[in-house]
């Protein structure tokens, strides 16, 4: 056995020892774990460990003079303690989320809006970005009867990517691999089936640059092309984690809300491509204004550099 091999064997095990515990702890123990955790990672360890200057980077981008860096620092505190309680929420999903108690654990907002585009005929995507609990949201939709193609990166670990893998299947969804998986995407488009992805990663110099949160950010280009050559309509949707309500609930609350239904249809002439783009991106905006503290403020957003910007920076 290689040491690649051996490698991935013991990060499992590790992983599936830390599922099982997870998976016997109480709701507030699980939230308690996480404060913890966070703790941790945001107070202990050293800066460029938890990648705290590109969080604040980014929330000074993203909200401007208006907070003070007490308030910028409490609300990257508070998104280590959301990515560590959904960690432990997807962990004990597939027990605790079920059609029947959905309207116990779920608040709903423009649902007849989305139900109506997925009986359109029509194919939809599923749009969302690092946001609240993704994986909630699409988890919902298998379970109403609306399977999906989901598309996401390969883990570097081949077993913990077989253990996603299955906890994606058992709602119906197909998972689809980022790299290399237009065909799969197109296949699924075609034949009037529905994608769910995420559309708020760095798409490199040779992205579109539309306007995220009033700085211009790289943006996928494939998204707004698929949507105009297979008439494919763009949900923009998101799930909120709600205040907890120790006293009379014994899971967690989200709200699964539509910010924005794009139709292609709706944007024509020869900037439609950067329409489609620049009005989705600005849904992703205005979901997570609703709870900045539930935002992955540790990924590079704005990494890559317009061109015309990067000329500028040369000349200086």
């Amino acid at each position: 056995m290689s040491w690649l091999k051996v490698r991935h064997l013991a990060e499992y095990t590790a992983f599936r020892t830390a599922v099982c515990l997870v998976q016997c702890l109480s709701y507030r123990h699980s939230v308690r774990l996480a404060y913890c955790l966070a703790f941790v990672v945001h107070h202990v360890l050293p800066a460029r460990m938890n990648r705290r200057a590109v969080a604040r980077e980014n929330l000074r981008r993203a909200l401007g003079t208006s907070y003070s860096q007490a308030q910028i620092d409490q609300i990257i505190f508070q998104m280590w303690i959301h990515l560590f309680r959904v960690v432990s929420e997807v962990v004990q999903m597939p027990r605790k989320l079920r059609r029947d108690n959905a309207i116990d654990v779920l608040q709903f907002r423009h649902r007849e809006a989305v139900v109506q585009a997925l009986c359109t005929g029509r194919p939809v995507i599923l749009l969302s970005g690092h946001f609240g609990n993704w994986e909630m949201a699409t988890s919902v939709f298998g379970h109403f009867g609306f399977p999906m193609g989901v598309v996401a990166r390969d883990l570097d670990n081949p077993r913990i990517h077989k253990w996603m893998e299955q906890f994606r299947r058992h709602t119906g969804h197909v998972l689809i691999s980022k790299k290399g998986g237009a065909d799969r995407m197109v296949q699924f488009l075609e034949h009037g089936g529905h994608l769910a992805l995420l559309g708020d990663q760095d798409a490199g110099r040779k992205g579109l640059f539309v306007d995220f949160f009033g700085q211009p950010a790289s943006t996928f280009k494939s998204i707004a092309l698929l949507s105009m050559q297979y008439r494919a309509l763009i949900c923009v949707g998101y799930a909120r984690r709600l205040p907890d309500r120790f006293h009379c609930q014994d899971w967690v609350r989200y709200e699964l809300g539509c910010e924005q239904i794009v139709d292609p249809d709706h944007h024509t002439g020869p900037q439609q491509i950067r329409s489609i783009t620049q009005a989705y991106t600005a849904a992703l905006e205005r979901a997570v204004l609703r709870a900045p503290e539930q935002y992955f403020w540790v990924h590079r957003r704005w990494k890559s550099v317009p061109r015309n910007r990067r000329q500028q920076q040369r000349a200086a």
